[in-house]
């Protein structure tokens, strides 16, 4: 096929003196037309940067970007761009969101054709019912869908993909891939996709090619992917050709971060101080006879927890009868669909959501308000933005080693912080972190605490998928240390293999209840790389994706429909399905 973009020994720097940053070296790239390339990388490599020459909206300081062999100057809608931002219009409906785009490039075009371009695209991204509605009235996926029409709508020859669905839920986010599948084969279009995400490259190109990290980032090995169309997600599990090509992938970014300069930072020995949570001899008589536990299979345990909102409509209760049992040390992630009760659970057993009904014991003490022995990372870690990240980790050291010396508090504080890869960066204000540094806070502030349980609500959603690669290592590495229980909510299934003993796996809601429990009986401790390359790695990831399937939509399957998926991945391990009673 003949090469319709072209990129040819491209460079790229921004800023001048101190503050020259250079991005781009020696890019050379060529797109075939009704091509599909994904291209792979970090945060900061320069994937936004790249594309954006592509689109011609910035220059290069050396080489060029040529389209059908004319040197691009600048946008034209030859090319059309979805970025990860909408830009709509918030005051014009979706209609004319996309009319806006089809009337500026279609000028000579009649009313009548100019009026079918933009029903067939809207139409096309699903939103025909949408029409009328303003942005501020859809979803985020509803308003990328808007503009993905508007891109197609102009009809260009390259369709630019700028992460686009790097902001969405997994749901959404899987639908919104198969839409882009679905076009790329009924519209043939070109499609340059930057992405994150290694699944979402596989499922929608024909070729991946990683962008190495910078400065200076350049483009590594292009990957062909020789798997047939159409793609089906749960089923490229039991593909020899997908496994292999996910881990070859996989490995190669994996080695391309590890080669980044590691973080800075003194060595420092752990003190040995006790947390108020467990000095015992230091704590009034009644709570050192309360903290004294003999349990073991029921550390935590969750008897027919419930959950109940009043609504203007009645109660909706959103958890019905949760009943689980965790044994000491033991890591459990919990997993389901957006709405399924999994942040609800997590709020009650941390104490800052009262229960409807039911109970929630932790270590022979029922759990009755917010307390030191239960530490919680958020989605957001909450940092006090004018401290920097020792002082914010040392907030909460201080209250819970009140014995320890200041010498022994400080080592505390900034051996997590190391731990945590911010050896070099604990004195910077939190302010001006990134949001992976700002987790890593977070992650090194609960472990500091030395809590009875650790709660994770989605600690890595708001981050890129190669960022959570390195903060689930760093949370691995840190809870193998500490042995500490721990549960963990999340929408992504490989983090819930990784990390977990046992995956609760959750029913739609209202009414959520547990809908199954998978052990996971793969070796420990675990690295990304080493399940890649584990024989039963790929049927433990086709029950969490047949599951998430099952309660698509808001549907409730039978129990064999359940035990068909259980079973599958039984088959596949040979290991013994484990009753969710148990």
């Amino acid at each position: 096929m003949a090469a319709i973009l072209e990129l040819s020994n491209v460079s790229k720097h921004y800023g001048e003196g101190d503050k020259r940053a250079e991005v781009l070296e020696d890019i050379n790239l060529t797109v075939a037309e009704g091509e599909f390339v994904a291209i792979l990388g970090y945060s900061g490599t320069g994937k936004t940067t790249l594309i954006s020459l592509m689109a011609g909206l910035i220059e290069p300081d050396r080489g060029g970007v040529t389209f059908r062999g004319k040197e691009i100057d600048g946008p034209g809608p030859e090319r059309g761009v979805v970025f990860q931002s909408y830009s709509l219009m918030p005051w014009l409906t979706v209609g004319s969101n996309v009319a806006l785009a089809v009337n500026a490039v279609h000028r000579k075009k009649s009313r009548k054709e100019r009026a079918e371009i933009t029903r067939r695209y809207i139409e096309m991204v699903g939103l025909a019912h949408a029409v009328d509605r303003r942005p501020s009235e859809l979803s985020g996926g509803m308003r990328q869908r808007v503009a993905v029409a508007r891109a197609l709508a102009m009809q260009p020859q390259v369709l630019l993909l700028d992460e686009p669905l790097s902001a969405l839920d997994a749901l959404t986010r899987a639908k919104l891939q198969d839409e882009f599948a679905a076009i790329s084969q009924a519209e043939k279009k070109t499609i340059v996709l930057i992405t994150n995400d290694v699944d979402e490259a596989i499922l929608l190109a024909d070729r991946v090619i990683p962008l190495n990290p910078g400065p200076r980032a350049s483009l590594g090995p292009s990957f062909a992917v020789k798997i047939a169309r159409p793609r089906d997600r749960a089923e490229l599990n039991a593909d020899d050709g997908f496994i292999r090509l996910r881990r070859e992938i996989t490995e190669y970014l994996m080695a391309a971060g590890a080669a980044r300069p590691p973080s800075a930072g003194r060595e420092i020995v752990l003190p040995n101080v006790v947390p108020i949570t467990q000095g015992r001899d230091k704590l009034p008589g009644a709570y050192a006879k309360a903290a004294q536990s003999t349990a073991s299979a029921g550390y935590v345990e969750f008897s027919q927890v419930t959950k109940v909102y009043p609504t203007p409509k009645g109660p909706l209760k959103v958890v019905d009868r949760f009943d689980f049992k965790m044994k000491k040390g033991e890591f459990v992630t919990l997993i389901g669909h957006s709405g399924c009760g999994k942040s609800t659970v997590l709020s009650m057993v941390a104490g800052l959501n009262p229960i409807s009904s039911g109970g929630i014991i932790l270590d022979n003490r029922e759990v009755e308000g917010a307390g030191p022995d239960r530490a919680v990372v958020f989605q957001a870690p909450s940092l006090m933005p004018w401290l920097t990240a020792r002082e914010n980790v040392a907030l909460g050291v201080d209250k819970v080693y009140p014995k320890a010396s200041p010498a022994e508090r400080r080592d505390v504080v900034e051996y997590y912080l190391g731990r945590v890869g911010l050896g070099d960066s604990m004195h910077r204000l939190a302010a001006e972190l990134s949001n992976g540094m700002r987790q890593r806070v977070g992650i090194a502030r609960a472990f500091a605490l030395s809590p009875k349980l650790l709660l994770l609500d989605e600690p890595f959603g708001m981050l890129d998928s190669l960022t959570r690669w390195e903060l689930q290592d760093v949370l691995m590495e840190v809870w193998a240390k500490t042995q500490v229980t721990a549960i963990c909510v999340t929408h992504d299934v490989d983090e819930a293999i990784l990390l977990a003993d046992r995956v609760v796996m959750m029913s739609n809601g209202p009414n959520a209840r547990i809908g199954n429990v998978m052990e996971v009986d793969l070796p420990r401790p675990r690295s990304r790389k080493a399940l890649l390359a584990h024989k039963d790695y790929y049927a433990y990831r086709e029950e969490l994706l047949g599951f998430f399937e099952a309660y698509e939509g808001g549907a409730n399957p039978d129990q064999q429909t359940l035990d068909r998926i259980r079973n599958r991945r039984a088959e596949r391990t040979g290991s013994r399905i484990v009753d969710a009673a148990e």
